[in-house]
């Protein structure tokens, strides 16, 4: 697992949160960690085929995606998630994946990627405990947004 094949989608998801929210996150702590799947949390799960396998894992807190797409639909708050709330999630997954794999391609990799699922539960996420590069978006005014990267290859 290589630290550089999560800078593709963490610098994509700040260019995208910040053209769709408004808001410039600034960057946590790069680490490892153990990937649980925690129940009132929103989980966009990203498939990558090619040169790299695995996915990618977006994770925020339900309190976070509400104020997320709150932001995104020009600060129309709405107070659950329902299906337009989690379509935008979707839109964003796919929008932040969408860029990366440009960035990858550009820097000579080679991977196709899946449509973004969400993922409202922890066990329809079907994934078991592994450890994932992580690092957290921090967006003034909306919280954090994990994102997680687990590579086969």
């Amino acid at each position: 697992m290589k630290a550089e094949y999560i800078n593709p989608f963490l610098e994509s998801a700040k260019i995208v949160i910040e053209q769709v929210a408004q808001v410039r996150p600034s960057t946590g702590t790069l680490g490892v960690k153990d990937v649980k799947f925690v129940e009132n949390y929103i989980w966009i799960q990203i498939g990558l085929n090619g040169q790299l396998n695995g996915d990618i894992v977006l994770g925020l807190s339900e309190e976070v995606a509400i104020k997320m797409v709150s932001a995104m639909m020009g600060g129309f708050a709405i107070s659950e998630m329902d299906e337009m709330g989690k379509s935008a999630i979707s839109e964003l997954g796919n929008m932040i994946s969408g860029n990366a794999s440009t960035m990858l391609f550009n820097q000579g990799v080679r991977v196709d990627i899946t449509p973004p699922k969400v993922l409202h539960s922890a066990q329809s996420a079907g994934f078991e405990t592994k450890k994932a590069l992580t690092i957290p978006l921090i967006m003034d005014g909306i919280g954090e947004l994990d994102i997680q990267v687990l590579i086969a290859s």
